[in-house]
């Protein structure tokens, strides 16, 4: 059973022997409170809970929040001290990473020396990363999403529209299939830009004999898709098919080696064996993935340097690639969820060498 957002907190609240955790970072609020909105504090307590929020957001935390109290701000390092204060904790921590140093040297000069602050990092990093039943209904909408709007665009898909036509019509057609907004910058890189890893869509045009490789996502209640096709404009060189091959391979191998207990570096490890046994290790420089989820890039990293291991619920992408300068390059990416006996796959469009006859 996947433990409540709130137990989750209250559990790291007995283990640092903390009175209250202050959250500013926005994906851990929506994930704690459900507010969608872009300013507010959440405060949870050893005995209740309050979320701070200015008036602009006032009436939209009434509607959507659920905790003790809803306090409205003018200044809101004021308002939280005099919170804390009226609370009595005095040990408080906070998420480091989503507080710069400012906003911290502020929340310490006005609460003087009344409190201890103690920064919250890892404690707080595996947070969201087991999904539950909800957060993977939203997952999943999002990657049919996906799958609907690249199915509506590959057809329309020839030579001499550029890269930004292709993510423009892409991007409408996703929010008018019903996605929230873009996930990021779209990536559509053809020919030798393909070698660019994060080469987001430009004014070239698309020539026959190219690959193509887009790297898109949306959003659906906050819920992020996140995946990656390569294909061929026309015949393309046998190397850039080769190269194809190779990519598709150790993506396969790696998703067929996803089990709940095994570490996460070795998911790395076995697409990048592949990669470098045929000779293209040193054009393989990212990791092999990250977690998805309210954010699209967050925990866990999966790269050689991560040591945790996979967990049920976890959701994961998948990415495995291959770019060479003057050249072109590949990448194959799906999103994942990790189960009780492998994995499940949540996006769903065929990875497999598809080719544009033009």
């Amino acid at each position: 059973m996947i433990a409540p957002p709130t137990l989750k907190i209250r559990r790291i609240l007995e283990a640092e022997k903390l009175d209250a955790i202050l959250i500013f970072g926005l994906p851990n609020m929506r994930y704690l409170s459900g507010f969608t909105g872009t300013d507010g504090v959440l405060l949870i307590g050893v005995d209740n809970s309050v979320f701070l929020t200015d008036s602009r957001y006032l009436l939209q935390a009434q509607a959507q929040v659920s905790t003790d109290q809803i306090t409205c701000y003018k200044n809101k390092f004021k308002t939280i001290i005099a919170q804390l204060r009226n609370c009595g904790y005095k040990r408080v921590g906070f998420d480091a990473a989503a507080i710069d140093f400012a906003k911290y040297d502020e929340l310490v000069t006005t609460g003087g020396s009344s409190f201890t602050w103690i920064p919250l990092a890892t404690q707080l990093q595996t947070l969201r990363a087991i999904k539950s039943d909800v957060e993977l209904l939203a997952l999943n909408k999002a990657a049919a999403l996906n799958n609907d709007a690249f199915d509506l665009i590959y057809p329309t898909i020839q030579p001499g529209m550029t890269e930004r036509d292709v993510a423009l019509e892409l991007e409408f057609t996703l929010r008018r299939l019903g996605g929230e907004d873009k996930a990021f910058d779209f990536i559509v890189a053809s020919g030798k830009r393909g070698a660019l890893p994060h080469g987001v869509a430009s004014e070239k045009k698309l020539v026959a004999g190219e690959l193509i490789t887009i790297d898109f996502g949306t959003r659906v209640d906050g819920y992020h898709s996140d995946e990656t096709v390569t294909f061929a404009l026309g015949e393309v060189d046998g190397k850039l098919r080769q190269i194809f091959d190779i990519v598709l391979e150790a993506h396969d191998t790696a998703l067929a080696a996803i089990h709940p207990g095994g570490l996460i570096c070795d998911l790395d490890t076995v697409a990048r064996d592949i990669i470098t046994a045929k000779g293209y290790g040193d054009y393989f420089g990212h990791g092999l993935g990250h977690g998805v989820g309210l954010e699209v890039h967050e925990y866990p990293p999966v790269s050689q340097r991560t040591d945790q291991r996979l967990e049920a619920g976890m959701v994961i992408t998948i990415e495995p690639g291959i770019y060479v300068p003057e050249l072109g390059g590949v990448r194959i990416e799906d999103t994942v969820v990790v189960t009780g006996n492998g994995h499940e796959s949540i996006t769903t469009i065929p990875k497999q060498f598809k080719q544009i006859n033009t």
